[in-house]
């Protein structure tokens, strides 16, 4: 795949990262790949239970708060509201996906509604042991920076999870290696976000997660986890409020 610099793009603050990025994601899946599932939201959700989303679509908190409704389904637009305290969990909501290689085209908004907006995207698979409810990769997006991030190798390892804890619980500092293991797992970017619509796109291709937003190439990072072999579920994790308008999933491999 052909590779340049990175140019600058709206959302961002920071103008040179440090490995060349592809902005031609959108056109890697859609020439390479096979388009395995598109919502365009045009219905009315049925409910406020885990599929009452629809067309395929589940919950994995919804059911925790029957009474709330959390996902809005209006004029084509899929609008999150997450009841996170109520539930003990922000809203997660989940698709199959199936593929090694590929990735999704999203278009989103935050529409401005809550404090410290924020949308993690990703995928998951439960059928893998050793991994804390099947977290193997996510993009995480919020007001001033996005993250890439390796979960399957990094902080939802069961060995690492219950070593890293304890650290946490006590809010003490964790040892340099466990530190030095787990900083090469994610990248962070500064970014300044807005209540725009914007399209993203995020891919794996081998040990690499790629993100692009707007045509433009933000973040890419390289590791293990990414290459994990089977990417079951497609996953939104919204603590607060996100409009989702479109959402395409492609199988490269």
């Amino acid at each position: 795949m052909k590779r340049f610099l990175p140019l600058l793009c709206p959302l961002m603050v920071l103008s040179v990262l440090p490995l060349p990025l592809s902005a031609g994601d959108e056109e890697w899946l859609t020439k390479k790949g096979i388009l395995v599932f598109h919502d365009a939201f045009e219905r009315e959700e049925d409910g406020n239970l885990a599929k009452a989303i629809g067309n395929g679509w589940n919950s994995a908190t919804a059911d925790r708060v029957p009474h709330i409704k959390m996902a809005d389904l209006d004029e084509g637009i899929l609008k999150v509201a997450s009841a996170s305290k109520e539930a003990g969990h922000a809203a997660h909501i989940h698709h199959e996906a199936g593929f090694t290689d590929g990735g999704v085209i999203v278009r989103f908004r935050f529409p401005g509604l809550s404090k410290d907006e924020s949308l993690q995207l990703g995928f998951v698979d439960r059928e893998t042991k050793g991994i804390h409810a099947g977290h193997l990769c996510y993009a995480m997006l919020y007001r001033s920076n996005l993250l890439l991030a390796d979960y399957k190798t990094g902080v939802m390892n069961l060995e690492i999870r219950a070593r890293r804890q304890p650290y946490l619980d006590r809010k003490e500092p964790l040892p340099e290696d466990l530190e030095a293991l787990l900083k090469t797992k994610q990248i962070s970017i500064p970014w300044k976000a807005d209540d725009e619509w914007h399209e993203l796109v995020l891919v794996t291709e081998g040990d690499e997660m790629r993100l692009s937003i707007d045509g433009k190439a933000i973040a890419s990072h390289r590791s293990e986890g990414f290459a994990h072999p089977m990417k079951r579920w497609f996953s939104f994790l919204i603590p607060g409020t996100v409009w989702i308008d479109d959402v395409k999933i492609y199988r490269v491999k």
